[in-house]
């Protein structure tokens, strides 16, 4: 009884929050670790894997916010490298939804008309074939668009990036493509698996916890910070919008 009494009170607030935000200044990445999924879970007495199925629903449902705003850039911690040393079940339960969500994303029509381009970033070759040719799959579909960008760090780790970019550019100058002193910061932004896209102006953790967990280390050193108590499942639009409006709240100084 009380929480219908509530409902139109909620959505009225959810509104006039809505219309404050899109009338200010819109972050043009956000970035999103998605943390909570197995606790819901747990919560409700249901498996790990189906608290991770609930994750995808939300993270599709975030996406249409984020186009409907107008920003034009989301990027999603969805498996770190450490996960895949979870018990081994849950981690065969996580390829089958990679897999059945890369490959949904490809024929998603929203995607096509948004003209959205998938990207998924971090150690694609420690998938098993399935998973990355679902990958390849969804990034091949979207390749020529560039209206909105959705990467997906799956087989991420923050530091294995920044490794990676520094044997890229080591490997270049040892070839004599690069001199060891035109490595500046342009450089390295060049060799990380973001490359081309604007680093993350917002960053949303969701489940309480207060830390980054390694997410997009080197592109987060300017970033506005938000941390939501609601499990990513349970991630509401009004929890969305108010983690914008905390950006637009903000004075950013980077560093000055």
């Amino acid at each position: 009884m009380i929480k219908a009494l509530l409902k139109p009170i909620y959505k009225s607030y959810e509104w006039m929050l809505e219309r404050e935000v899109k009338n200010g200044r819109k972050p043009e990445h956000i970035a999103i670790i998605m943390d909570g999924n197995r606790r819901l879970a747990e919560r409700l007495g249901l498996k790990p894997w189906q608290g991770h199925r609930l994750g995808a629903e939300k993270l599709e449902t975030v996406l249409e916010w984020c186009l409907d705003l107008g920003i034009k850039t989301m990027t999603a911690y969805a498996f770190s490298t450490e996960n895949f040393d979870r018990p081994r079940e849950e981690v065969k339960k996580l390829f089958d939804l990679f897999e059945k969500y890369f490959n949904k994303a490809a024929a998603n029509e929203k995607i096509h008309k948004n003209k959205a381009r998938i990207r998924a970033i971090g150690k694609i070759e420690k998938f098993p074939e399935r998973v990355r040719n679902a990958i390849k799959n969804a990034e091949e579909a979207t390749k020529d668009y560039d209206n909105f960008h959705l990467n997906l760090a799956v087989a991420y780790g923050g530091r294995q990036e920044i490794l990676d970019a520094v044997k890229k550019i080591a490997s270049d100058v040892r070839e004599g493509r690069l001199d060891v002193n035109a490595v500046d910061e342009t450089t390295i932004s060049k060799n990380l698996y973001t490359n081309g896209l604007p680093d993350p102006d917002l960053i949303i953790r969701t489940s309480g916890e207060e830390r980054i967990s390694g997410f997009l280390l080197w592109q987060s050193a300017y970033s506005e910070l938000y941390f939501c108590e609601s499990y990513w499942p349970g991630f509401r639009k009004i929890d969305f919008l108010r983690a914008v409006r905390t950006f637009q709240q903000r004075k950013r100084r980077f560093g000055r």
